[in-house]
């Protein structure tokens, strides 16, 4: 499986917002340019979350974008599946669809395409926000600092 920009530059959208979450509104400029994506491209993101209730705008001189509800809440799943859809790997595998394949029943990929459908749900639905920022901070706890002894 192979994320589109949709979903990559979405998530590192979300990531910015999520980091600077309770400043207030985010100028989408600003978002742009931490995460170094075009900003009309951002602007076509952000309104497909936005219809999905995950972000909310404000108007006016001060507005911009900030999350709808607090980091530890959204899930990196509910943010890919708002942008690219469903991640199933293939068709017949897809729960929502009535997708019926003729050899269905003694079909011994799809026991792996299930696998790696229910792997990958698992893996994005318990990632949220909160632990993208708290891992960033880990990471960079200590760049920018020299210790001498």
């Amino acid at each position: 499986m192979k994320l589109s920009t949709k979903g990559r530059y979405g998530l590192k959208a979300m990531f910015e917002l999520a980091k600077r979450y309770g400043e207030g509104p985010i100028p989408l400029k600003s978002i742009a340019d931490s995460q170094d994506i075009s900003e009309n491209y951002l602007e076509q993101l952000i309104s497909v979350l936005k219809k999905e209730g995950i972000v909310n705008s404000v108007r006016g001189a001060q507005g911009g974008y900030l999350l709808a509800s607090p980091p530890k809440d959204i899930t990196v799943g509910r943010i890919l599946r708002a942008l690219e859809g469903n991640l199933a790997p293939t068709d017949c595998v897809i729960k929502d669809e009535a997708f019926k394949c003729d050899k269905e029943d003694f079909c011994v990929t799809k026991t792996i395409w299930v696998k790696i459908r229910d792997s990958i749900n698992d893996v994005i639905d318990s990632v949220t926000l909160q632990d993208m920022v708290d891992e960033h901070y880990k990471m960079n706890k200590n760049k920018g600092y020299m210790y001498y002894i």
